[in-house]
């Protein structure tokens, strides 16, 4: 009997497959874990805290802005703000929701608001509640604008909103005392510009403007949510060409957030405090300035006033101007229309002929030329001067009788110098002018300057772009062209600067300055190319400006006690009258150089010596009365301007 024998192989090939298949499936998830585990946690931290922190950007407080002697021409003054903790709100909101939800329930389904807008109705109520109390407190009846907060929640969740801004110091006391301290309501305190002299030098300080962007500074990671309290930006003066000085270093804080993305309460992660900017020291001396604002009045104009051996613009006024923290333009009532021109800084951007201020220019190309001999040049005034055919009038239409180079500076008779202008010629006159920096910018560090100063001469008459654009017949230049510059009309265009340049110039017996409107206590004296004129001919013209001073047309500009030297000046620019006065003083150590420039009416008489000399008789009286003052003791002004290498000018 045969035994039947069952065998297999200890191993089913078919197996192996299934086993396979599985090792594979066990080795794959082991392997995606330890991934994940061991190569994604840095990913994932990093996604967390990206969704759980939040920067929040804190701008710095500007530097301020001193004039010569210390004074603050900008400073900061802190502004107050009633804000609300929306943070700590949130059960309120929740509450307030389940009211509002409860009361619309009765309505029919289709009249209902939808659960996005009982939110919103919701947030408005709660907060309305809280600014109810403050009206309260402060006698007010303030309402909750709710498109406000809405944009509020959906943008800027993690900065507290705001429910009053600009508290007075009053208002501030007051909430102050009675506010709880644990409340939602709480008084927020930053930093906006003031200005202690009102709208005192307002075109050279400039103003600011709103910047939503400040840059961060490498504060926190750049890549977390970031909120931004609001910056400032410089727009136009000293507060433009400084932003960078002038601009705080930012500070902040990084804060824990839920996921609704509310701050969880506690100290923030990460926190810097804001730092104030560089102060700025300019060469502005505020009571000079304070005076020639004064003596201008409402007219439209400007005044400068340089430190004739440094250079520094010790005046700089500009009218109209403006309000620089509202920007409003101070205009009297009957010309609240006139905004045009409210901006122009008539200084450094006013494009006028110089008039009579010119015939030093025309004296000293006579003199260096030989045209005008002081011993000999003589000139008789009948009250006009025959150039060709047509007949070119002096000011003093009976005439002066006969003048000498001295008198005819004295009394400014144009006759004198249409004769000894043409016997110069165009060409000199010209180059006379380019000596004293007429023919280009002065480089001061001020924004929009003109760059296009203009000499008329026959070079410049020859470009078709100049006599077509001046409605000429051609590019010819004519004697009575000549005859016109000679005096500071036609087409030459200066600015106010420029003309205070020249004066500073002359004053110290050189050809150019430079000026700044920055001030060093130790900044070297200037010193440039020599006048080119013997001492007895540049004692002629100083003698004829001595004169003009003291009894002459710029009488009316002379200060008790303080010698001097001035010229007057009146010139056409359709449709206005130009009224000018360029003096420095003391005649025998000249130390301050002073250009009035005022605008009139065509029709209305209107002369240098009778407008605009009692401006520049206001700026030497303060500035005597400063020099005479008794010392003082003083306390060390340790605010020092920026370095020259620092600067970036833009």
């Amino acid at each position: 009997m045969s035994r039947l024998i069952e065998t297999h192989r200890a191993r089913n090939p078919r197996l192996f497959l299934f086993h396979g298949i599985v090792a594979a499936v066990v080795a794959l998830l082991v392997g995606g874990l330890a991934y994940r585990q061991l190569f994604k946690t840095i990913l994932y931290s990093e996604r967390e805290r990206m969704q759980n922190q939040r920067r929040v950007i804190v701008p710095g407080p500007r530097g301020n802005i001193y004039d010569r002697d210390g004074q603050v021409l900008v400073g900061n003054r802190p502004r107050f703000s009633v804000v609300l903790d929306l943070a700590a709100l949130r059960e309120e909101f929740r509450a307030e929701y389940k009211a509002v939800k409860a009361n619309y329930s009765k309505l029919a389904a289709g009249e209902r608001p939808d659960t996005d807008q009982m939110a919103r109705i919701a947030r408005a109520s709660v907060a309305q509640r809280y600014l109810d109390r403050v009206n309260f407190i402060l006698g007010r009846n303030e309402k909750i604008r709710a498109a406000d907060l809405r944009r509020h929640m959906d943008k800027t969740l993690l900065l507290p909103f705001v429910l009053l801004d600009d508290l007075s110091p009053e208002e501030y006391a007051r909430l102050i005392e009675r506010l709880p301290v644990d409340s939602p309501v709480q008084v927020y305190t930053s930093s906006v510009r003031d200005y202690p002299h009102g709208s005192a030098a307002a075109h050279a300080l400039g103003y600011i403007g709103a910047n939503n962007d400040p840059e961060s500074e490498d504060f926190g990671d750049e890549s977390l949510r970031t909120f931004k309290m609001k910056g400032t930006v410089g727009r136009s003066g000293l507060e433009e060409i400084f932003d960078d000085q002038l601009q705080g270093e930012t500070g902040g804080a990084i804060y824990l957030v839920d996921p609704a993305g509310y701050k969880v309460p506690g100290k923030p992660l990460e926190q810097r405090l804001p730092v104030q900017g560089r102060n700025l020291v300019t060469s502005l001396d505020i009571e000079l300035q304070e005076a020639a604002e004064t003596a201008m009045k409402e007219r439209t104009g400007a005044a400068v006033a340089l430190d004739i051996r440094t250079g520094e613009v010790l005046v700089m006024v500009s009218k109209p101007d403006y309000d620089p923290l509202t920007r409003v333009p101070n205009l009297p009532p009957e010309r609240a229309f006139e905004k045009s021109g409210v901006w122009l800084n008539r200084t450094i951007q006013g494009r006028y002929p110089p008039g009579s201020t010119f015939k030093i220019i025309t004296a000293m190309a006579g003199l260096r030329s030989g045209a005008i001999d002081p011993a000999t040049s003589r000139s008789l005034c009948p009250g006009y001067l025959m150039v060709g055919n047509r007949r070119f009038p002096c000011w003093n239409h009976n005439g002066h009788g006969e003048r000498d180079v001295v008198t005819a500076i004295r009394d400014s008779c144009n006759v004198f110098f249409y004769k000894y202008g043409l016997e110069t010629g165009p060409e000199l006159i010209s180059a006379e002018a380019q000596r004293f920096g007429y023919n280009h910018p002065t480089g001061i560090e001020l924004p929009s300057e003109f760059k296009n100063p203009r000499i008329a001469d026959p070079e410049w008459r020859r470009q078709p772009a100049n006599w077509k654009g001046a409605n000429l017949p051609d590019g010819v230049w004519r004697p009575g062209d000549t005859a016109n510059i000679a005096i500071g009309q036609g087409d030459t265009l200066i600015t106010p600067l420029q003309a205070v340049c020249m004066v500073a110039s002359f004053a110290r017996g050189e050809t150019e300055t430079k000026p700044t409107i920055l001030h060093d206590p130790n900044r070297p004296a200037q010193h440039t190319a020599p006048i080119g004129l013997s001492p007895s001919d540049y004692n002629v013209i100083l003698e004829g400006l001595k004169q003009c001073y003291q009894i002459g047309t710029a009488r009316f500009a002379r200060v008790e006690g303080l010698s001097g030297a001035a010229k007057t000046g009146t010139a056409q620019k359709k449709p206005i009258e130009l009224a000018w006065t360029i003096a420095f003083a003391p005649l025998e150590n000249p130390q301050i150089a002073i250009a009035i420039v005022l605008e009139g009416d065509e029709d209305v008489a209107f002369g240098g010596g009778a407008n605009a000399a009692p401006v520049a008789k206001a700026i030497l009286e303060a500035w005597k009365a400063k020099r005479e003052r008794p010392p003082e003791e003083k306390v060390e002004f340790k605010v020092k301007p920026p370095p020259a290498k620092n600067l970036k000018i833009r």
